[in-house]
């Protein structure tokens, strides 16, 4: 059912007028600009992962302004990418912005039939169980096929795992998936030599140890925790300690790379009590 413009609410139609706005621009620049005449889609991909990579970290810092600002860097890659799109008219899969928000749209309705349809879920889980069966009627060829395979490695294993429990496999209990992160530990000391610290088989360790990250991400699940956000989040607090510890000993006079490890532990726990 079509909406008449002047009978939205006015901020529906603020909201409508910016993006058209945006849209009027990213037409202006295509032509005008020589930058932005030459990008296609390949040359802007890796510029989409920076800006998302900056989104996240906004995210990670709850910086309401820092967001609203990459979200309109990634909104704008999305425009720019259905511009180029929309000029390929020799070719048949050409499509515009319009395309691809009615694409969207028809997805959403036909992957949420508790809401649309007669399809009954009461739970988010329930809800995930049927995005799986609609996506292997869709053509999907595996539960799986839908992970990226460019992903990270902690990223993809988490979404591979969230797709095989939305298919039904995964453990009943938290305390079945700690049993098999003592099992994939143990597995790993049985490959390394804890009096030399020498790997015994590298490769066979590397597995262990592989196998140990994915059983800790899989427990990461059941007790609520995104291992990417906790891992990044020691990344930040890791970085913000070891900064200070450069600054506080170049304040006494000291350099880092002439201390002792024990001297810098005394920087690190002045951080920690300072709980930089």
């Amino acid at each position: 059912m079509e909406k008449n413009f002047n009978d939205l609410p006015e901020s529906r139609q603020q909201q409508l007028m910016a993006f058209d706005r945006l849209l009027t621009i990213m037409d202006e620049l295509r032509e005008q600009c020589p930058w932005d005449r030459k990008q296609t889609l390949e040359s802007l991909r890796h510029l989409t992962i920076e800006e998302t990579y900056e989104l996240s970290d906004a995210i990670l810092e709850n910086d309401l302004p820092e967001i609203k600002k990459e979200l309109g860097d990634v909104l704008l890659h999305i425009v720019f990418y259905a511009k180029i799109a929309s000029e390929n008219v020799e070719t048949e899969n050409h499509f515009d912005i319009a395309d691809v928000l009615t694409g969207i749209c028809e997805k959403l309705i036909s992957r949420h039939p508790h809401i649309y349809g007669d399809t009954k879920a009461d739970t988010e889980e329930q809800v995930k169980q049927n995005w799986e069966k609609l996506k292997l009627k869709e053509g999907n060829k595996s539960v799986l096929s839908g992970v990226p395979a460019s992903l990270p490695a902690l990223v993809k294993a988490m979404r591979i795992q969230e797709k095989a429990r939305g298919a039904g496999f995964d453990w009943d209990e938290k305390q079945q998936v700690w049993a098999k992160v003592e099992e994939e530990l143990q597995e790993f000391k049985e490959n390394f030599n804890i009096e030399t610290q020498d790997v015994i088989d590298q490769k066979e360790a590397e597995g262990e140890f592989g196998d140990l990250l994915f059983s800790l991400v899989n427990y990461s699940r059941f007790v609520d925790i995104n291992p990417e956000t906790a891992l990044e989040r020691t990344n930040k607090k890791f970085i913000r300690r070891f900064q200070y510890m450069e600054e506080a000993s170049k304040s006494d006079g000291k350099s880092l790379t002439e201390m002792t490890l024990s001297e810098m532990d005394e920087y690190w726990n002045r951080a920690k009590a300072l709980q930089i």
